[in-house]
This record gives structure tokens, sequence and C-alpha cells, in this order.
């Protein structure tokens, strides 16, 4: 049996230094998304600052976020009074006392849960069209003329599943070094130390005598400062779960649900399990667009005013249009004025009835809030759905904000590294690197993404509508795009790339960052249109 020892200890000193720097950098304020460039040297959204110079002393009306998401915990001790309540429905009774197709839908609705209890994983969305391929032609080499196009589909995505596959076994591997390397720090540190438990001062204080003790050392000084356990856990929920999940052809998790699913019209199914098994991330969502202002505990969310409504819709894995068309639906007709969306996907076999859906909210005056995904890719050149341009007609939602990430650094660094853009395809961008935001069970954590980026926009857009409620969804993006900060002729670096300037209104139609200082400026003399 080999030494794990002198398998670990090279591998670790080749990474130590890109490892350690990425968790040796000071995290920002927790709450520097709300602060404001001129006034605090921070490039945030100016929240702050408009509480405090624009709205004292005015009136606000309730605003209702529906956040399409993994759940909420909606018992947190900083949502809670803040969570939507369906007054027209009794809880626990069994019955559907509002008459809209959903049974005790208290807090909001989960279309990925049913009697048979909840999804929390699932394929990604191209594992299951590659699946229904494979299906249909494994094995063939030749088939009818109708086939065609579908054969040659076919035959492209089974090379690229077998290249995603192999992928995500190399990077299980690589990250499996990693679980036993902290694995045999925790074990030596611990024999050290003579304890199971124990300090980051008393690491520091450790005695290390050679290369292999003093790697060791640094690496639990890294791992007790930065809460590095948890960010493990969740590098091992992605990448064993891609494997485990994401692309496994035998896995289908959707009999839990108990719909028909080849009937994608269908509405009324699921279950009121909002928080679900796995609501980390849309709790944190809710926390950015509505944590309680003021109550001296955890965070400020953007929004005083605001009931966040919890539509569950997403596992692990890919959201499956069904879902999200009905979520949508949900929102709309249960009083939703804004919906969050902080997910997407690159294959979407049922984009046309998620559209029908959009174009329903946007009838009733809604606006829909998405993510424009953390690949750092060109959206102008690769898809990420759900977006807003009717597959139909053409035409694009004029009641849709897509989001992108900015970071906390005012510099070249401004863009986040992750975040994807587009000249054509991405509007806007906000603060989505480091935000500190709500968790499940009255936790607290910083989360990164441009899932972060979309309820900060949401957030400014529902304080926005909270004074001037008679705006529209239309009116709301009109105004957010229009009094963003301008940043169209900062250099900034291109995300993905290592160090390649490109100017920053190359990566969105605005090239700028979301205000909303400006924004309530500008909406106290707008005049709404005459949509709802």
């Amino acid at each position: 049996m080999y030494n794990m020892k002198y398998i670990v200890l090279p591998f670790f000193l080749a990474i130590n230094l890109s490892l350690c720097a990425q968790f040796e950098m000071d995290k920002p304020s927790t709450n520097w998304h709300l602060l404001d460039l001129s006034k605090d040297g921070i490039p945030g959204t100016s929240v702050e600052k408009a509480y405090a110079e624009l709205l004292q002393g005015k009136q606000s009306k309730t605003v209702v976020v529906a956040v399409i998401d993994s759940g909420v915990d909606v018992e947190h001790e900083d949502l809670k009074d803040n969570v939507w309540v369906n007054a027209d429905e009794i809880p626990g009774n069994g019955i559907d006392d509002d008459k809209n197709g959903y049974i005790d839908d208290v807090h909001g609705w989960s279309f990925i849960g049913g009697a048979a209890g909840d999804v929390k994983e699932d394929n990604l969305e191209f594992t299951r069209v590659y699946k229904d391929l494979n299906a249909r032609f494994k094995g063939k080499t030749s088939v009818p003329k109708s086939d065609k196009a579908d054969f040659e589909k076919y035959q492209k995505m089974e090379k690229q599943y077998q290249d995603r596959l192999d992928k995500s076994k190399k990077e299980w591997e690589e990250f499996s070094q990693i679980l036993g390397f902290y694995e045999l720090a925790k074990s030596t540190v611990s024999t050290t130390l003579g304890k199971e438990d124990y300090t980051v001062d008393e690491v520091k204080k450790m005695s290390a005598d050679n290369e292999f003790n003093i790697a060791i050392k640094e690496f639990m000084i890294y791992a007790l400062e930065n809460d590095f356990e948890y960010e493990l856990s969740q590098g091992r929920e992605q990448l064993e779960g891609a494997l485990l999940y994401s692309y496994n052809l035998d896995f289908d998790p959707r009999y839990l649900v108990g719909d028909n699913y080849a009937d994608i019209t269908e509405r009324f199914y699921g279950s009121n399990s909002v928080k679900g098994p796995a609501s980390d991330h849309g709790t944190h969502v809710a926390g950015i667009i509505g944590a309680v202002r003021g109550n001296g505990i955890g965070i400020d969310g953007i929004c005083e005013n605001v009931q966040i409504m919890a539509i569950r819709a997403v596992p692990l894995g890919d959201e499956r249009d069904k879902d999200v068309a009905n979520a949508i639906r949900y929102a709309a007709d249960n009083g939703a004025h804004i919906i969050n969306m902080s997910f997407g996907k690159s294959y979407s076999p049922g984009k046309s009835e998620v559209d029908k859906a959009v174009k329903y909210a946007e009838s009733k005056g809604v606006l829909l809030v998405h993510a424009a995904g953390n690949d750092s890719r060109n959206n102008d050149k690769s898809n990420n759905f759900p977006n807003p341009k009717n597959e139909e007609s053409g035409k694009v939602s004029g009641s849709w904000i897509e989001v992108g990430a900015s970071a906390a650094d005012a510099g070249l660094d401004i863009v986040a590294s992750f975040s994807n853009y587009g000249r054509k395809t991405v509007n806007i961008f906000a603060p989505g690197q480091d935000i500190y935001s709500t968790m499940p069970d009255n936790n607290y954590r910083f989360q990164s993404g441009t899932s972060m980026a979309s309820p900060v926009t949401a957030g400014v857009a529902a304080l926005v509508k909270s004074y001037y409620p008679e705006l529209s969804g239309e009116d709301l993006r009109s105004i957010l795009l229009a009094s963003c900060t301008d940043y169209k002729k900062v250099e900034v670096i291109l995300p993905g790339s290592d160090a390649e300037r490109i100017s920053f209104k190359k990566l969105c139609t605005t090239g700028g960052m979301v205000n909303a200082y400006s924004a309530l400026q500008m909406a106290a003399t707008y005049k709404p249109s005459k949509q709802k």
C-alpha cells in the first residue's frame, strides 16, 4: 500500500500557492454590494445612500418577489418576517381554499416534489436530451431520411457526452486528492496536539520541523480561517454529483413528483414543501433581496417592504422546462411583481412552453430578472436558457433583465472572472462576487455567482417598485438600464482570460452597473406605461 504522505505532498506543494492565494484573500465587507463608489470607495449599488438621502420619511408599498430556485428556508430568523403568505389559504387543512389549483400553498409551491418525496439531484438537460436520442439510435449506423437530422445530432452529442464524462472523472480524481490531503492534515494535527478539536491559534503555535509538517500546518491554518471544510463539501457535492447524477444515464428521480412528465402543458402537480432538501442557494438568493432590514441580526436585504414568494423548481442539476414554465405562471397568477431566476442551462427542449409563460408574465406587468451564467463565456455566441427571445415570434421580452456579475474591486478586476457576458444578450452587471447572505437554519455565508448578481438587481427593482408601485415590469427594466452607473469606457479584464483587457461597453448592452440611487431618482419623474 502506498504512503499517502508521499503521494499527496508533491501534489499539495504544486497547488499550494494558487489554492492558498484563493482562500488568503480577505473577503470584502458583508454589505459591500449596498455601498456607493463615490461615498464609500466601493462599486456597490448605492442602496444605503438611497435610504439615507432619498427615502427618509417616504411611504412604500409591499412588493412581492418570487424566487424560483432550489428552495427557501422560510423559517430563517432574518427572512421569516418578509416571507409571502397566501392569505386565502388555510395552512395544513389539505384543501385548496383559494381554488388556485395548489393545496396548502401558504408560502409558495414546489414543482419538484410530490407525495413520494422531494427531488434533490437531477440530470443535466444535456444528459436528458442525449439519453432520449441514445434510446433511439444506439448501435445504429444508418437511419431513415426522416430521422437523419436527429441521428446526426446524436452522433455529435455522443462524443460530447463521452468527453464530458471523461473530464468529470478527471476532475473528481483530482479533487479526491485534495480531500485525501485534508483528511491527512486533520489527522496529523490531531495527533500532534493530542485532541480532535482545536483552534487556529493552537495550530499556529504547533511546531513544524520538516517540509511535510510545514505544508500541513499552513494548509490547516487556511482551512480553519476560511471555512474550507464547507467549501470542500460544496465541491464534493458538485463534482461527485456530476458522476452520480448529472451524467448518469440510469438516474431519473422524476417518479418522486408524480406528474405526467410527457405532458409539458400539465399545470397542477408538486407539493407545498418550499424548503426542500437543498435550499442553500435559494435561501442565499432570498436574503439578498429581502432579509429584514434593521433588526440587529444577520444582514440587511435590499428592499425593506418586500415579501419573498418561494417557488422550488431547481434541483442540483438542471431544471426542467416544464417546471420553469409552471413556476413563472404560478408567480404571475399569485401576485408576484418581480421574478428572480438564478439558474440556467445550455439546452432547452421545452423552450416554447417557457416562452409562453414569459409572455404571460409580461402581460401581467411582471419583471423577470435572470442570471447570465458562470462559465466566463460570451452569451452572444452560446446558449444560456431560459432567455428573453421568443422562439416562435423572434421577439425579445421587454420585461426581462439579463445580469452579469461584478466584484468589489473598482479597478481592472471589477468584472467577476467567472461571469458570462454579451454585448447583445447581457443587459447589465451587478455585485455578484463574495456576497454575504442568509443560509438555511439561521446561518450566513459568502457566495459568488451571477446567481447573486441577479437578486441584487431584482432587489433594486423591488426597492424602486415599492416607492413607485405604478411602474410595470417594462418600466422597471427601462429605468434600471437607463440609470445604471456608466462604465462603458472603463477597461476591465475579460472573464476567462489571463489578463486580456477589454472596454466594459463590450460586455453588456448598457455598459453599466445597477445603481439604486440613480434608479430611484429617475423613477421619481418617470411616466409609467399603460401596461399593468
